[in-house]
């Protein structure tokens, strides 16, 4: 398909029929003019169309799930794969159209041009959106006290390689950094290959974590390799004589695209700098301010509560005293007030969120030390529970309040305990393993 001036195979005009008309499906190019203000409708009038269409193919031929659900926190719902197979269905019944009253056609040079292009900038723009994230080690946090008390046994497959990752920011970082290459290396049509070919490496590894710890990203990241790998096969030619055959080979034309007139000359310059200027530049200034926005937050003490794990050493609910025991799920165990109003506490509490084993909270003591309010989350404006607190010591808090039916009195003893995971050990030398 490099040579533009060659006839194409019958399974080569066939495949890039099919792959053209799933590609525009899948990286609507007019998703990236969604964001600018008055042509967002744009988007709608074709996804709204597309949309109904997974939901009577779903009814009436896939049947995943009855209802389908949405997708949001999770790509690979059942509306994400009902979505996947509609593609998929859509681009074979247009491709055997297509190849029935175009079949005379020997090759697609302009389409093909064009759909690598499409390719290389939904990769890039994908590629640096995450990779200046983890540049910045903000899609991945480090473990938090909450996190850290958690036996990991409770924790699912997902959480586990999050905190793995999250626990080292210079690993972090350094996929951030290989993924912004691909995007710089794929914005560059000299270096289009060369990004083509490290993209292979980045979205084969994300994809292969996504597989193994059953992240919901399957869908999307396994897309992301196949267009990797697409783009670099239009190059195979190349890349087997020089790598393979040792052979010379001639400079790549793939991207070399003469345009005749003027204004199509200055246009794609001008069409480029916005994509730099809106991807690299605004992207990063806004994740550079969140990333301010994040750590000014998180290292934050909502005084008089000092941060840290509290044993529970006296829990009376509705006038009786409930000693300690493995065997009660209600019973309090301990609670954790983390930076930044963020806490839980080990037990089994329905009116909280419950997490790996653990119910979580946002507290928010007065501004006089006398009262704590518990809420779902820092958003929410009516709280749980409304404590009314004592801190006789530097290290022990007095709760007294009722927790809907239940009247509660619970004294809190902070725990000098250490984790050694926060420390970050790094040893050059290391004389056993530990």
């Amino acid at each position: 398909m490099e040579d533009k001036t060659t006839t194409w195979t019958l399974f080569g005009r066939i495949s890039f029929r099919f792959a053209f008309v799933y590609y525009l499906f899948y990286f609507n190019p007019l998703n990236l003019v969604g964001s600018i203000p008055g042509l967002y409708f744009l988007v709608e009038a074709v996804n709204y169309p597309i949309d109904l269409f997974v939901h009577w193919f779903n009814d009436h031929v896939l049947h995943i799930r009855e209802e389908l659900v949405p997708m949001g926190g999770s790509g690979d719902t059942s509306y994400g794969w009902a979505q996947l197979y509609s593609y998929l269905f859509l681009a074979a019944i247009a491709a055997l159209i297509w190849s029935v009253f175009d079949r005379k056609k020997a090759s697609y040079p302009n389409f093909h041009y064009w759909l690598c292009i499409l390719l290389r900038y939904s990769l890039a723009g994908t590629a640096f959106i995450y990779g200046i994230l983890k540049v910045f080690a903000m899609q991945m946090y480090f473990p938090n006290l909450s996190q850290l008390a958690t036996p990991m046994g409770d924790y699912l497959p997902m959480r586990f390689s999050w905190m793995f990752i999250g626990y080292s920011t210079p690993y972090q970082m350094f996929s951030g950094f290989a993924e912004v290459m691909v995007a710089l290396l794929l914005v560059w049509r000299r270096t289009a290959l060369l990004g083509a070919l490290l993209a292979i490496g980045v979205f084969a590894n994300v994809a292969m974590l996504n597989l193994a710890y059953d992240i919901p990203v399957k869908i999307y990241s396994l897309n992301l390799l196949v267009a990797s790998i697409f783009l670099a096969w239009q190059e195979r030619s190349r890349l087997f004589g020089f790598f393979l055959q040792n052979q010379t080979v001639q400079p790549s034309v793939l991207y070399e695209k003469y345009f005749s007139k003027k204004w199509q000359r200055i246009g794609r310059i001008v069409l480029k700098a916005v994509f730099i200027a809106m991807s690299f530049g605004f992207g990063t200034y806004n994740y550079y301010q969140y990333y301010l926005e994040f750590h000014r937050n998180n290292s934050k003490i909502l005084e008089p509560i000092q941060p840290g794990m509290y044993h529970v050493e006296l829990f009376v609910k509705n006038g009786d005293t409930i000693p300690e025991s493995l065997a009660d799920t209600l019973r309090w165990r301990d609670v954790i007030f983390d930076y930044n109003g963020s806490g839980s506490l080990s037990a089994q509490d329905s009116s909280l969120r419950m997490r790996y084993g653990r119910a979580y909270f946002s507290y928010l003591p007065d501004s006089l030390g006398n009262q704590l309010e518990w809420r779902l989350a820092s958003w929410d404006s009516l709280p749980v529970v409304s404590f009314k607190m004592e801190i006789p010591e530097q290290d022990r808090i007095i709760l007294t309040g009722k927790k809907q039916e239940d009247s509660l009195h619970v004294v809190l003893k902070k725990l000098n305990r250490h984790f050694p995971l926060t420390e970050r050990q790094f040893h050059w030398v290391s004389e056993a393993n530990r």
